[in-house]
This record gives structure tokens, sequence and C-alpha cells, in this order.
């Protein structure tokens, strides 16, 4: 008991690092690997660096798109793409 109790307190320090830190950010990247393969032609979405525009082509060899901007037609890398602004974007105002 003597041995098991000098590795105790990093053990429960892995555990916790785990269940806060770790396992959360495994999530989050499931979630944006969910929502990328999600997209589909005409969905509003906003990339990461704030640029808003909609999905008018996907393509599936080098994992991009191309969005239609007020500007014109720009060619992303999927993985530009924000999940959380874009769903904020798409979100149904509450009143």
């Amino acid at each position: 008991m003597g041995d098991l109790g000098q590795f105790l307190p990093m053990i429960l320090i892995f555990v916790v690092a785990y269940f806060f830190m770790i396992r959360p950010q495994l999530k989050r990247q499931k979630d944006e690997k969910k929502f990328t393969a999600e997209l589909k032609r005409g969905d509003r979405v906003i990339t990461k660096s704030g640029l808003h525009g909609k999905i008018m082509e996907l393509n599936d060899k080098d994992f991009s798109c191309i969005l239609e901007t007020m500007a014109g037609k720009l060619k992303f890398d999927r993985s530009a793409i924000s999940m959380e602004m874009s769903k904020k974007l798409n979100a149904p105002e509450k009143k």
C-alpha cells in the first residue's frame, strides 16, 4: 500500500487532466470533423478569419469548398470554416 500511496497523487492528477482537458478536446475535434463532413451546397458559413459566405461547391478530393461572398468566389479548405460562428449564424433568432 505504501508504494501505491506514493503514486496516488500522480494518478489522480492524470485522471483529472483527462476528464477536464483531454476528453473535452477529443469531443470537440470529433464534433468539428462531423460538422465539416455534413456541409452542403447553400449552407451559410463563417470562416475562422471572419469571412461570411455561402457554399457554392464542395470538393472531396482536396477537402476544399468554394464560398460565394460579396467580393466574389473564394476557395477555402473546409477546416477553415468555424463551427461555432457558423452555427450561431444559422441558429434561429429567439424573441
